[in-house]
């Protein structure tokens, strides 16, 4: 019997190491820190930066605590990768079995995951689509050619086709990097754009609602938009299976290096435009800062621009999840997925 059981999980390692070789993931264990920190900006980094000024007020408080809370949840999911000698978690679900039993971990961690994958893929894909639109209507001298959102969306999509075929998780580092330079260059060009304009003419500091049911709802929708600003863990665990691992060097040095550095760009990007746009607009700042800014052409053209690559570089990391999970349904019946 022992030996049966022996044999029974030789074969399921062998299973487990053929996939990881072929999936998007895990087929390429070669990337070094700073891809960690491409990668974690890029996935953090969005358009959700540009809303942050309209949740000031209480929100620094707000910005902070979450900026300190959410690098300590990504060190403990940095840690967790490995928290079993000789064996790495590259996916959640597989952490989520490790934690809740093979069947139970899927139910809890599947569903959750796919929903925020999915969502965000479809968010972007919208978001995408609307800044090239945005972007061709603004610097077209009659306001852009008479084409619906719709065909500007599918555009983005077919970008996204060609390039989702490339081969693996590392083969996406340069998009990462360059989303991760349009990311600093975006929220640059916002809190500049607004110390050039300066404080304006009556302004105020106060809440923008006059009763406390207001001003309740008021701060939970800053909540949500702080919220929205440091969503960037979905993608941690097949961030860091990219990375090589040995017992003398483990994954979690380069990947935490990164993760340093990816949280310092975070910090310049984020504070600088939240603080400087509620310093110039006050309560009346807009959601989206850029409207802010009074609309210059050319300003909006590139932000729109700057938004369109981020996301670019953010869909294609969200994607890969879903594709390796979708790999591992269709080719791997006897991987312990199932077990």
């Amino acid at each position: 019997m022992e030996g049966k059981a022996s044999t029974a999980t030789k074969k399921a390692d062998e299973v487990e190491k053929s996939l990881n070789d072929w999936l998007t993931i895990t087929s390429s264990r070669n990337a070094k820190w700073w891809y960690s920190a491409f990668h974690n900006v890029t996935a953090m980094v969005g358009a959700g930066v540009l809303g942050l000024p309209y949740a000031m007020g209480p929100g620094i408080t707000v910005m902070i605590l979450s900026w300190v809370i959410t690098l300590y949840t990504l060190w403990q999911m940095v840690e967790m990768h490995e928290c079993v000698p000789g064996k790495r978690f590259d996916r959640y679900h597989e952490l989520g079995q490790e934690a809740f039993g093979k069947k139970l971990g899927l139910w809890v961690v599947v569903p959750q995951q796919l929903t925020v994958e999915v969502g965000v893929n479809i968010v972007y894909m919208v978001t995408g689509g609307k800044s090239l639109k945005k972007a061709v209507d603004t610097l077209s001298p009659h306001g852009g050619p008479p084409i619906k959102t719709t065909y500007y969306i599918m555009m983005f999509a077919a970008v996204q086709f060609f390039l989702s075929h490339l081969p693996n998780f590392n083969s996406i580092t340069g998009i990462s990097f360059l989303a991760a330079v349009m990311s600093f260059s975006y929220s640059t060009v916002a809190w500049m754009a607004s110390v050039q304009k300066g404080v304006q003419p009556d302004i105020k500091y106060t809440p923008r609602a006059s009763t406390t049911i207001g001003q309740t709802f008021g701060f939970l929708s800053a909540l949500g938009d702080v919220a929205f600003a440091f969503a960037g863990h979905n993608v941690v665990l097949e961030i860091q299976a990219t990375i090589p691992s040995t017992p003398e060097s483990p994954s979690k040095k380069p990947m935490w290096r990164g993760v340093v550095f990816a949280y310092i760009v975070v910090a310049l990007c984020y504070f600088p435009v939240a603080m400087i746009g509620y310093w110039t607009f006050g309560d009346s700042v807009e959601d989206n800062i850029m409207i802010s800014l009074e609309r210059p052409a050319i300003l909006i053209a590139i932000a729109n621009m700057f938004v369109m690559c981020i996301i670019i570089g953010v869909l294609l990391m969200c994607l890969a999840p879903i594709g390796a999970m979708r790999q591992i349904i269709l080719q791997a019946k006897d991987y312990r997925f199932y077990s």
